[in-house]
């Protein structure tokens, strides 16, 4: 094809590129054609991702709580976490769809991450053409997988809900509105923030940035100061709405302490490594390098104006940087800066790119850069990860070796995935099953109880099986809980079998008082 139009006189080849330019601009300006396209491209980065077990620690524990909390479970009081209730449920949801829980997971993230794309092309359209509209939903797409997020991982839920606001906040912020009328829009977009809060809590930040932008339309829309405080109040209540209705619920069924320990007190009581964190940042800052180029190098070659011509609103433009700023600052607040900690800066990002995006059209490097990068990388990031974590069959041999171990007591999952106790159908030996929490120093402080004791505790009630790794996987170990551990599995255990999964060897061990004797696996 390159070679055809390369031989074609010169007047020919400049309308048939300008015939496929239009027709090009046309397909991007398509809300049809545009789903289809970033539904096309979410199938190409996801599909093959599509039944792992293993994806990402945290999903699995998100899809075990969910399915447990069907069976009665009830979080921070029976499976502690300190993530809020509003992730849980959308899990128990999924796994009402059927089967295992893990394809349906992954199918709705894949929704979700579709969906947030169309909401973003349709803010970027106004300050940019429909092609760098079109660019914008390609390039969050590819760099949620750059950034670790091409399972399930929570932000790939809450940027819709963060994603819908900041389109209705733009609108908010460029369209004449009475006070009244921008008091019960900013109800309705505080309340919204409030049920993505029960998803995370760092969505906190963009809500304060969404907040003091109410403020300050309301204000000069011509309300009083005393008038727009009492609106602010009004906002904040509707954002922690869903929050203390939560707190509420546990309150009335005598757990309010468990609720508050988790969701408020825990965070505080983390110790992070600062020089890990400090290597993450750094390598996430160069991974971002495209889009610091489109969003800084591109307007002052351009100009603001020209890049922003080609939008429906582009005064739309203030607005956004201040929403993308809030992002990026809670990002930086964190301090922890794991890869998918950046995920919720992606949405304003990209939209703030795509007036460079749709200047430069694709075959100018601006746009090849930003998405041939991220395609390679997603790619890239993606495959290593599923080498590394392992695939299904692997799995499947570590679940026969602890299901041919285990009678009707209940497995412990020492260092490994959450998804064994899923997978499985094993009891819970302890409301601590989240493996880092009790053999990483990290949340050793932060459980509301001694990580050793709770060690102790688990041991004492004699599981049947314990899977353990090899070599520790949490860092920093907390090796007096690890070295108890081992202890007590050279005392009371035998070791019954091996597995390795993707780059990690387990070791299966089997309570004494089973060895020898005839097993009958319970599910």
């Amino acid at each position: 094809m390159v070679e055809f139009i390369a031989a074609l006189p010169g007047r020919a080849r400049v309308a048939l590129l300008g015939n496929m330019g239009v027709r090009l601009r046309a397909l991007a300006a398509d809300k049809a054609l545009v789903l289809l396209a970033y539904t096309l491209l979410a199938l190409m980065l996801r599909a093959f991702t599509f039944g792992s077990p293993t994806i990402q620690i945290d999903e699995q524990f998100y899809l075990l709580v969910g399915d447990r909390m069907l069976h009665g479970a009830l979080p921070f009081v029976d499976i502690w976490d300190r993530k809020p209730i509003g992730l849980f449920l959308i899990f128990a949801a999924i796994r009402l769809l059927g089967g295992e829980g893990i394809v349906q997971y992954q199918l709705v993230a894949m929704f979700s991450v579709v969906a947030t794309s169309l909401v973003i092309w349709r803010t970027a359209r106004m300050i940019a053409s429909p092609l760098g509209a079109l660019c914008a939903g390609v390039a969050y797409q590819l760099f949620l997988s750059v950034f670790f997020c091409f399972g399930g991982q929570s932000p790939v839920y809450y940027n819709l809900p963060v994603a819908l606001v900041g389109l209705w906040m733009t609108d908010l912020m460029i369209r004449r509105r009475p006070p009244r009328a921008l008091l019960l829009h900013g109800l309705g977009v505080m309340l919204v923030i409030g049920m993505a809060l029960q998803i995370k809590y760092t969505v906190i930040f963009e809500g304060i940035g969404f907040g003091l932008a109410l403020m300050w339309r309301i204000r000069r829309a011509g309300w009083s100061r005393p008038q727009v405080t009492l609106a602010a109040a009004a906002w904040c209540a509707a954002a922690l709405l869903p929050t203390t209705a939560a707190l509420a619920y546990y309150a009335a069924i005598g757990h309010a302490d468990a609720f508050i320990q988790a969701n408020f007190l825990s965070i505080f009581a983390r110790h992070e490594p600062y020089l890990a964190s400090l290597w993450r940042l750094t390598k996430e800052m160069l991974a971002l390098t495209p889009f610091w180029l489109a969003l800084f190098l591109a307007p002052r070659r351009f100009g603001a104006r020209g890049l922003t011509a080609a939008g429906e609103a582009p005064q739309a433009l203030p607005f956004l940087r201040i929403w993308g700023l809030t992002a990026f600052g809670g990002f930086l607040l964190l301090g922890t800066w794991y890869d998918h900690y950046l995920a919720p800066v992606l949405v304003p990002i990209s939209i703030l790119s795509a007036p460079a995006l749709g200047r430069m059209a694709p075959h100018r490097w601006y746009t090849r850069l930003l998405l041939g990068f991220g395609t390679v990388a997603a790619l890239v990031v993606t495959s290593v990860n599923m080498s590394d974590h392992g695939s299904r069959a692997e799995m499947d041999v570590l679940l026969t070796q602890i299901e041919s171990a285990r009678a009707k007591g209940c497995l412990y999952v020492a260092e490994g995935d959450p998804m064994l106790y899923h997978l499985s159908g094993s009891c819970l030996p302890s409301r601590y099953v989240f493996p880092n929490h009790l053999v990483s120093l990290t949340d050793s402080e932060a459980l509301g109880v001694d990580a050793q004791t709770e060690a102790h505790h688990i041991m004492d009630s004699r599981p049947d099986v314990v899977v353990i790794t090899a070599q520790p996987q949490a860092h920093p170990v907390n090796w007096p809980v690890r070295n108890f551990l081992m202890s007590r599995l050279g005392s009371d255990y035998v070791l019954y079998g091996k597995a390795r999964v993707g780059t990690r060897d387990f070791l299966v061990f089997q309570n004494k008082a089973l060895s020898g004797k005839r097993v009958v696996a319970s599910r």
